[in-house]
Parts: structure tokens; sequence; C-alpha cells
């Protein structure tokens, strides 16, 4: 079931442009991923993975977001990221990845061409991340 703060974000969201939401996955397809890499997800990322299992946001330049059981498949490996504390949850049209702590909520933006990330690119969780999107990629709202 879908929080209310989730819905409301998912509201905001697609009252800012045009999305395509994958369908969510299970719960049982969330924790066989998390068993598989023997990893655990941020709480909040996992809820929006029940209800969109990656997709993209803010079409047609805007972020690709990777899920569990849909393609493109997150990677814990991908070694996209600034070091193994971080797993790469999706990527921004410029190319500089989204990633998560492995062993945390923060989700956060890696710079490339900084080669860090920078302090104003990081959020407590992925619900902060979803509500700073609009200003991130410059769209009004």
């Amino acid at each position: 079931m879908l929080s209310d703060e989730l819905r409301n974000i998912v509201s905001g969201l697609n009252s800012l442009g045009k999305m395509s939401f994958l369908t969510g996955a299970t719960n049982e397809q969330i924790e066989l991923f998390e068993k598989e890499h023997e990893i655990k997800l941020p709480l909040k990322f996992k809820e929006w993975l029940l209800f969109s299992d990656g997709g993209e946001c803010f079409l047609p330049a805007g972020i690709q977001l990777y899920g569990v059981a849909h393609k493109p498949v997150i990677d814990v490996n991908d070694s996209d990221r600034p070091n193994e504390n971080y797993i790469v949850i999706g990527t921004l049209s410029s190319g500089d990845p989204i990633v998560c702590e492995k062993a945390g909520e923060q989700v956060s933006i890696y710079n490339h061409e900084a080669g860090k990330i920078e302090s104003d690119e990081t959020y407590s969780d992925f619900f902060c991340f979803l509500n700073g999107l609009n200003e991130l990629l410059g769209i009004g709202g």
C-alpha cells in the first residue's frame, strides 16, 4: 500500500513533467534481491520499489531509476560510484549516477567531474531526493 507521503510525492512529480513508472516489485522480489546480494536497501527506497521498480522521471531527459526485478536491474558492483560503500540506483541524463549508502538511508548524486559527492546533492533519504528533483534538474514547480 502506498503511504500518504509517497502518494503526495508521486502526485507532485506527475504535475511537473512526463514520467514513466514501471510496475512495482513485490516484497518477495526485494527480499530475494537483498539476500542474493547480501545488502539492505534503504527503507524509503524499498517503499518506492513497491510502487515503481524502476522507470524514468522528467522525460525525455531527466533521470532513470533502476529496480530489482525489471531492467535495468540494480548492479550492486557497478563501478560508477565513489566507493564500495554505495550502490548505484539510477542515473541523471548528465551521466552522473544516483547512489545510496549500503548501510543507511542517504541518497546522493556522484559528481564525476568533481570526483566526489557534493553536499548540496545529498539527501537524508530517497523521499527527500524525490522531493528535490525539480530543484536538482532546474524544473519549475
